[in-house]
């Protein structure tokens, strides 16, 4: 096998930058795979572009020098940016045939780091998976605007550039050298998919009406999840549940989600169903199902309706998104009209949204 690499961007056509430099960042990345696979074996040549002084002639050069090389792999080294943050972002592969050879970059420089996730991502608009000859990825290391990315980053350099090397060859590099520490406030992302049900709320006579949740004690935790009122003939949390909201049960791992994290409402899950291709956002709300039910996930009466599905239909989870950024779109709810009477003859329309509290 032969490996020719790059870095984006060059010299005179700079990249991203914030807290991260892109091109010198990538310069740096290029550099140490490139020893790591010459090292071990795999004949790896380098290319860094120091005389572009326009994006197409850059485009150009690094394309034209990639179909230059006798190899069996192309590879271009990217960061990535969207906006300034302390919030982690993630890492993601880009490619136009390696769909495979790119979820197993992303998830390995993950798995390596601590950074989140995002995947392999089709992309059929870059010049160099469209003009390279050889199979090609594009690698997006990180996000050169988060603080938390960058942080990773730069403590987990020499992992990263391991595991990407690790990929690209199907060999072991590296020091026998133990996993890095997890840093704090970083979560890796968790991808689940198989049957679900619904569970909570006034109408689950599955649980007693005395049953609370596993990590959300009072109603003030996360009143966002709750019916305003404790339905009557109950006292416990899981009967309080307002079947309405999108929120879901897993068998959550503490030691890698702790309860403080998961009733926190800072994160949420997306959940999407394959038979109908809809996918909203939920929040968690309690741990289960049980095993034996040969489900991976219960979820809200209402985000099964909204999904169009049924119990023991498929969903696919990915868990956790930040509740902050920006949600997908909102669930369609009827909004009927009430008459009030406020006096014998004149009567006045209000809109009522469920949910909302409606002063008169």
């Amino acid at each position: 096998m032969k490996v020719a690499i790059s870095s984006g961007h060059g010299k005179y056509i700079r990249g991203a930058a914030d807290i991260l430099d892109e091109v010198d960042e990538a310069r740096k990345v290029v550099n140490e795979v490139a020893t790591l696979l010459n090292d071990n074996g795999v004949p790896t040549a380098v290319f860094h572009d120091d005389v572009s002084t326009t994006q197409s002639e850059n485009l150009n050069r690094i394309v034209n020098w990639h179909n230059a090389q006798t190899r069996d792999l192309d590879v271009s080294v990217h960061f990535n940016a969207y906006e300034h943050t302390s919030k982690p972002m993630g890492t993601e592969c880009l490619y136009v045939t390696q769909e495979e050879l790119a979820d197993k970059m992303a998830q390995a420089i993950a798995g390596a780091s601590g950074l989140i996730d995002r995947g392999g991502k089709y992309r059929s608009d870059l010049a160099f998976l469209n003009g390279t000859h050889e199979p090609a990825i594009l690698i997006e290391v990180c996000f050169v605007d988060s603080q938390a990315d960058a942080d990773i980053y730069r403590a987990q350099f020499d992992f990263i550039c391991e595991a990407i090397a690790e990929t690209i060859s199907g060999r072991a590099i590296g020091d026998d050298r133990p996993p890095p520490e997890r840093p704090e406030g970083v979560y890796p992302v968790l991808r689940e998919s198989g049957k679900c049900s619904w569970f909570g709320g006034p109408e689950d006579e599955g649980v007693a009406p005395d049953e609370g949740l596993a990590f959300i004690y009072e109603y003030q935790t996360a009143p966002y999840l709750f019916l305003p009122q404790q339905p009557p003939g109950t006292t416990g949390l899981a009967r309080r549940l307002d079947p309405e909201v999108n929120y879901f049960a897993l068998r959550f791992d503490y030691a890698v989600y702790p309860k403080e994290m998961l009733a926190s409402g800072h994160y949420m899950a997306v959940i999407m169903a394959p038979s109908t291709g809809r996918q909203y956002r939920a929040w968690p709300a309690d741990w289960g199902p049980n095993e034996a039910t040969g489900r991976i996930c219960d979820i809200s009466q209402g985000l099964m309706t909204t999904l169009g599905i049924e119990t023991d239909d498929d969903i696919e989870i990915t868990f956790p998104v930040h509740a902050d950024r920006p949600a997908l779109p909102e669930r369609p709810v009827d909004k009927p009209t009430i008459t009030i009477n406020v006096s014998a003859d004149q009567p006045v329309v209000v809109e009522h949204v469920p949910g909302e509290n409606v002063e008169t």
